[in-house]
């Protein structure tokens, strides 16, 4: 397929620029090489409803950029193997996503920063931070059940943060619906106006291949034995196409003329805007449409832009290097049990071994041990550039949210905020002679924003409240203080389902009580909790003038 021409390289191409980390100021060579290379990158993650394909896919993409021999599938079935970025037990359990994965990987003169993302709605926060990290989403629809919850509270994500959206139509080699009722559906739920660049030939379950709807070639694929490798492909001119596929070819021909006559047509500016999305068909699985996925990435996908800071101006590319984190996690390494923070690169050029200064402590910080990580895969990382992403290992000062950055002037960027938990319950040691290694799981889950950890002098240290979005965070905490720490806890399930912000924390007094409590949150967040809707009315009506602030409840 011919992807859509955007426009030049030349005529959106920002003004980007390094530094020197043995100087600490910048030069005109750094500013030529930052210019070209952060130009190349395109940096975006894979959004879609548990089941859909999302890890399937992303192995998929991998596959076509030659950076794996054989692809995946979630369950490992039929002797074929599992998923690289699927590497946590319960992940490979239940054949879900539960941890986030970024990838690197050169294709062509690009380099694509893949970020795989929990797909559970359990884990929407740690998506959220995600998305804040890339620059385009890929929205993955099963053909069979078209826009999902989980896809369409992401999507609402991508939405508030201005996220250029590609469609990818996945599993057309199963039944399922007809592909002009999953563009109205896109149209009409979500007002995202759908343009497709690949129309798939015959229904869903009879999939033969596409019509490249910009060279009106029909675009067949051969299905190898196992699926693990690169589909074949075979182009045919319209008229071979016909004799070949018949009347499904014919009927692909009608359906596309009828989306040019309704505004189906492509426009740049319409996606750019987040206005309109391209839409394509295939089947990750079967590996077939995934290098037109990535051809169209290569294309169209943003490129780096200047961050805005928490002063309200943008942090230029040109800048010295900065970076924000958005992923904390522990336990990759089982030997080590080292900790790796998750770094986007905003600006200037990052290189191993520069000592850089965190924001929020205005401490410097060695980068020594910087690493590519996709699941358990690492390798040592020398060099990155704006729309990278860099795994800072054994980052143990490091949270959620934090600022990286050298040279001056200093810079902070906004904190990713934290959804308003819907679940709580109390956590507890089952061996008291364990309370020592149950403080220090706890303190990493939270560092790591497993869950929201909530802390009271009424309760005490030794039992804590987990807070959490969905239920089977607790399940994640619960299995990763077991086979981490040798904890087993127990869970003590609290009534509340109302939480806001405490505003003045002197009125705690007015709100503890038995159907509602004040507890602390690590960042110092003071969260009164209540039983219903109706406990909190009853005590804003006592006490009209008490401070309460909704939380982020997903946007």
């Amino acid at each position: 397929m011919t992807a859509p021409r955007a426009p030049t390289e030349q005529s959106r191409e920002r003004t980007v620029a390094g530094n020197d980390p043995a100087l600490g100021r910048q030069t005109k060579s750094d500013e030529s090489l930052v210019r070209r290379e952060a130009a190349r990158r395109r940096t975006f993650a894979v959004i879609s409803h548990p089941d859909a394909g999302k890890s399937t896919l992303t192995e998929a993409l991998a596959l076509h950029a030659q950076v794996i021999s054989e692809a995946g599938a979630v369950h490992g079935k039929a002797g074929r193997k599992g998923v690289v970025s699927d590497w946590l037990e319960m992940e490979k359990a239940r054949g879900i996503s539960i941890t986030s994965a970024a990838l690197q990987f050169a294709y062509g003169d690009s380099v694509i920063n893949l970020l795989d993302t929990p797909g559970h709605s359990d884990f929407s926060e740690d998506t959220y931070r995600v998305l804040a990290a890339v620059d385009c989403a890929v929205m993955l629809l099963d053909a069979a059940k078209g826009l999902e919850p989980q896809t369409l509270k992401l999507f609402d994500v991508c939405r508030h943060r201005n996220i250029p959206v590609i469609t990818f139509v996945n599993k057309w080699d199963r039944p399922g619906r007809a592909a002009l009722e999953l563009c109205d559906e896109i149209s009409e739920r979500i007002s995202l106006r759908p343009m497709p660049l690949t129309w798939p030939v015959g229904e869903a379950g009879r999939f033969h291949g596409v019509l490249d709807r910009a060279e009106g070639d029909f675009i067949g694929f051969t299905r190898n034995a196992s699926g693990a490798g690169r589909a074949g492909v075979v182009r045919m001119p319209p008229a071979e196409a016909a004799e070949t596929v018949g009347d499904d070819w014919t009927q692909a021909g009608e359906e596309s003329e009828l989306l040019s006559v309704s505004g189906g047509d492509f426009d740049y500016e319409e996606f750019l805007q987040a206005r309109a999305t391209p839409v394509l068909f295939g089947s990750a699985v079967l590996n077939f449409g995934v290098k037109h996925l990535l051809d169209l990435l290569v294309e169209l996908a943003p490129r780096p832009a200047p961050r805005p800071d928490v002063d309200g101006g943008a942090r230029p590319l040109e800048a010295p290097f900065s970076a924000f984190v958005f992923k904390v996690q522990t336990g990759m390494d089982r030997a080590h049990r080292d900790q790796v923070a998750f770094a986007r690169v905003c600006s200037g050029r990052f290189d191993r071994g520069m000592v850089v200064t965190h924001a929020a402590s205005g401490r410097p910080f060695a980068t020594k041990y910087a690493q590519q990580v996709f699941g358990q895969q690492r390798s040592t990382l020398d060099v990155a550039y704006p729309g990278d992403v860099i795994g800072l290992v054994n980052a143990s000062n490091l949270r959620v949210g934090d600022t990286l950055y050298s040279g001056k002037p200093k810079v902070t960027f906004p904190g990713l905020p934290s959804f308003a938990p819907r679940h709580f319950a109390t956590a507890s040691a089952k061996d008291p002679s364990r309370a020592k290694q149950f403080r220090r799981g706890v303190e990493q889950l939270e560092q790591e924003g497993v869950v929201q950890v909530l802390r009271s002098d009424r309760r005490g240290e030794a039992t804590p409240v987990l807070a959490a979005v969905g239920p089977m965070q607790f399940e994640v905490a619960t299995d990763r203080l077991q086979n981490e720490f040798g904890v087993t806890i127990l869970l003590n399930h609290l009534p509340y389902t109302v939480v806001r912000r405490l505003g003045d924390p002197s009125e705690r007094r007015l709100i503890d009580g038995t159907s509602s409590e004040v507890l602390t949150r690590g960042d110092g967040a003071e969260l009164a909790l209540f039983t219903d809707d109706i406990t909190l009315r009853l005590l804003l009506r006592r006490h009209p003038d008490v401070t309460l602030e909704s939380l982020a409840g997903g946007v």
